[in-house]
């Protein structure tokens, strides 16, 4: 099967005019407090400040918008651990789209609720995502519905890559962006970016993965696709495997790749907490994680780090809470 194109400038820049009557432009904003931690100038790009407070949204409504009048009548179905499931649920609510979408058990109960709330309905199969990805595969064949996947598709791709457009406008001269990777549409979407505006040796893309599950991170260092365990609390990073079409686009053009362990991500959701007062969940913090481990390589650089959602649970935060108090 030959692999689906890769969305071009002009494809992201469409997508940007399809979500705009939807979704505001995300703040790009720097603290003087995450600044002295990380020993140089930060800006970060708030994707918790979207409707669903994720940045999948962008590429769940450009996708849905895009589809033909007969797909839209006959339905989609998806399989997600929570923000893909909530971006593809608020497009279909926009546009009249019945979605069905199926989560692992056990699923974040806020995310979860969330997803019900747009009127999509819910399907627990699994135990983790690659299951219910499965299940919903074969779900949609029954059905006749479009089956969406997480990552493999161009429009949601494009949409995705919306957020970098908006980075490099605000701040020209960022030399860093560090990018939490779980299916890698986010990551791909800005090295799409990123190349398509020249800024190939201008702008350096970084990926971070959970090291407890580092399917992605894998797939990319050995360039070629690889399967690994997955241990980690970070739903949005909970991917048993790199996905082909992000992770060739990420296999061209990605400039690093580093992993943060859960003690890392849980320090970093609480810095963001206790310093901008922002509640993010650990995918979210992984941007941060990162950049405080690899805080002597970024100094005297203007970095951008993805806060790509802030959907966490009250049981984690509690969680964290405790163990910062312990």
């Amino acid at each position: 099967m030959k692999e689906p194109r890769w969305p071009t400038l002009g494809d992201i820049l469409e997508a940007r005019k399809t979500i705009a009557p939807f979704l505001p432009k995300t703040p790009l904003y720097s603290y003087p407090q995450i600044n002295d931690l990380i020993g140089t100038e930060v800006f970060i790009k708030h994707e918790d400040h979207l409707p669903t407070r994720s940045f999948k949204v962008r590429g769940g409504l450009n996708l849905i918008a895009h589809l033909s009048p007969e797909i839209k009548r006959r339905g989609v179905v998806t399989a997600s651990t929570g923000n893909h499931a909530l971006s593809i649920a608020y497009a279909c609510r926009l546009f009249g789209v019945e979605a069905t979408i199926v989560m692992p058990e056990g699923a974040n109960p806020v995310k979860v609720k969330a997803v019900a709330s747009q009127g999509a309905k819910v399907i627990f199969a699994g135990q983790i995502f690659d299951q219910a990805k499965d299940f919903a595969l074969s779900l949609a064949e029954k059905k006749g519905a479009r089956f969406i996947h997480p990552a493999n598709e161009p429009d949601l791709v494009a949409g995705v890559a919306t957020y970098a457009l908006e980075i490099f406008e605000d701040q020209p001269q960022i030399e860093v962006v560090i990018v939490p990777v779980g299916g890698g549409s986010g990551a791909s979407g800005c090295c799409l970016v990123k190349e398509a505006l020249g800024r190939g040796k201008k702008t350096r893309v970084m990926a971070v993965q959970a090291e407890q599950a580092p399917a992605a991170y894998l797939s990319w260092k050995n360039r070629k696709l690889q399967q690994a365990a997955m241990k980690t609390a970070a739903e949005g990073l909970q991917t048993m495997m790199g996905y082909e079409f992000t992770q060739n686009i990420l296999w061209a053009y990605l400039d690093d790749f580093q992993l943060v362990s859960e003690e890392e991500m849980a320090r970093a959701i609480l810095i963001y907490l206790e310093n901008i007062r922002s509640l993010t969940e650990h995918a979210g913090a992984a941007a941060l994680a990162a950049a405080l481990k690899i805080k002597d390589e970024l100094k005297g650089k203007k970095v951008a780090l993805i806060l790509s959602g802030g959907n966490l649970s009250l049981e984690s935060l509690k969680a964290l809470v405790t163990l910062r108090d312990s």
